[in-house]
């Protein structure tokens, strides 16, 4: 009887990530990913089932990854303004793999109402957590979609920000955060 085969999802969803980084999001198929990650077309169908699971498995690491960086950000504050300074402080480490996440969430929100349903979510959880009828939460508000706008623009090439101009933008978002 023979061994049960075992594919490494994290393996394959680096494959494709590769594929998106090197070629882009059209170029983002279940045969690339297959011939990237050295298995077969079947065993990423079997490891992910369609191209749009892989696509969401890829968000939700990278979900993941982010919400692991800000709790590790946060040491255990829970205040609003931890969380928007943390939200702040991990997304101003930008990097070109940001740009093309940034497009795969894009692309995967508009092709799956659900996608887009719990991204709504996480922003909602996010910003129910700041009192915006005070002034300090009114200001950690401000600072959270700045921090989001000015990642958003950034990644989708709308504003180009050098990486000088890019560190000063997150030191004012951080002061309007309340740096501590």
């Amino acid at each position: 009887m023979g061994r049960k085969q075992t594919i490494d999802r994290n393996a394959v969803l680096d494959a494709a990530e590769k594929v998106v980084s090197e070629r882009g999001i059209g170029a983002l198929t279940i045969d690339a990913v297959a011939k990237a990650s050295g298995i077969s077309k079947g065993g990423v169908q079997y490891a992910f089932g369609t191209k749009d699971d892989l696509i969401g498995a890829m968000i939700d690491r990278w979900e993941a990854e982010f919400d692991a960086e800000t709790a590790a950000l946060r040491n255990g504050d829970e205040t609003a303004q931890s969380m928007v300074r943390a939200h702040a402080e991990a997304t101003r480490h930008f990097d070109e793999a940001s740009v093309d996440r940034a497009a795969v969430m894009l692309a995967a929100m508009m092709q799956d109402k659900d996608r887009l349903a719990r991204t709504r979510a996480w922003y909602e959880a996010r910003l129910n957590a700041i009192d915006g009828s005070t002034e300090e939460g009114r200001r950690l508000r401000l600072a959270f979609l700045a921090t989001e706008g000015s990642y958003l623009l950034r990644s989708f090439g709308f504003m180009p920000m050098d990486e000088a101009e890019w560190q000063q933008v997150f030191e004012d978002i951080l002061k309007l955060a309340g740096k501590g």
